[in-house]
């Protein structure tokens, strides 16, 4: 968990305890206010000391159980603040996957340039949409979510009209891993090379490819997207860090460029490509 986050979340908590030790009607206890709320103690301790996060309806409860119900307006305002850097998947797949994939095109639609690293899947602007739709089902199963696999697809599939708009530049680097990561059968991973393979050369997109024997500067790690300079997504397991900082936006690309030193291009990248494709074949 980012620090950034962590402040935030231990700022709003010592909010709530502010709240709850100034309450009109006098004092109360943590002990009292969980029984107010039919809470175990233990979950008031932990949103004070900035241990859980709170959700709306935590905030909307606190905010009456301490007898000010008109203060819920600043809470929902700092949750809202945090959160709006890391987006946490539960939260984002309450309805699906489509209305991730909606915030994605709209964020992608503003941008000119997006520099992109891959190290476990085929960047999302260059897959198709066999392949797409099999890891929005590995996702809906980790995550339990709700299964709106074909609407989520067609909004992937729309986002990559942006690389035939012109005064576009797409700058993907993707680890050789991921040309082998067998996320959905053989079949549709080989035809998905054969589309990495059919945008290599076009004007809009700029692909290299990491061998795994390449000679590497720093450790691969999580996959991240630079949309312009004004924005950088990172994805991990328990939720997506959108950072708009000028420091975190400089690392990240900082990041790109060392990773991008290791990266083969054009007929190097279409070897790499073509030899983990007849690997396929062989299959």
């Amino acid at each position: 968990m980012s620090t950034d986050y962590q402040q935030a979340r231990a700022a709003l908590g010592l909010r709530l305890r502010e709240l709850r030790l100034s309450a009109p009607a006098g004092r109360l206890t943590g002990t009292q206010l969980a029984q107010r709320l039919g809470w175990p103690h233990s979950k008031v301790y932990k949103l004070e000391n900035g241990q859980q996060t709170a959700t709306t309806e935590d905030l909307q409860a606190w905010a009456d159980g301490v007898g000010q119900p008109g203060i819920v307006d600043e809470l929902h305002a700092r949750l809202r603040g945090f959160e709006s850097h890391i987006r946490s998947w539960r939260r984002q797949l309450a309805a699906g996957h489509r209305p991730a994939q909606d915030s994605w095109n709209v964020e992608v639609g503003r941008s000119r340039a997006i520099h992109a690293w891959e190290e476990a899947v085929i960047p999302g602007m260059l897959q198709t949409a066999d392949y797409a739709r099999h890891i929005f089902l590995r996702y809906a199963e980790l995550q339990g979510s709700v299964r709106d696999t074909e609407a989520a697809v067609r909004a992937r599939m729309k986002r990559q009209e942006w690389l035939y708009q012109g005064g576009r530049q797409f700058h993907a680097l993707v680890w050789e891993a991921a040309l082998h990561a067998l996320v959905c059968p053989p079949s549709v991973l080989v035809a998905q090379l054969d589309r990495l393979t059919g945008v290599i050369g076009m004007d809009t997109v700029e692909l290299g490819i990491v061998p795994l024997g390449a000679s590497l500067k720093i450790p691969t790690a999580n996959g991240f997207w630079l949309l312009d300079d004004r924005l950088v997504i990172a994805e991990d397991w328990h939720a997506e860090l959108w950072l708009d900082d000028a420091e975190s936006i400089a690392l990240y690309l900082r990041t790109w460029k060392t990773i991008q030193e290791s990266a083969a291009y054009g007929t190097d990248a279409h070897n790499v490509i073509n030899a983990v494709r007849r690997a396929l074949n062989r299959r």
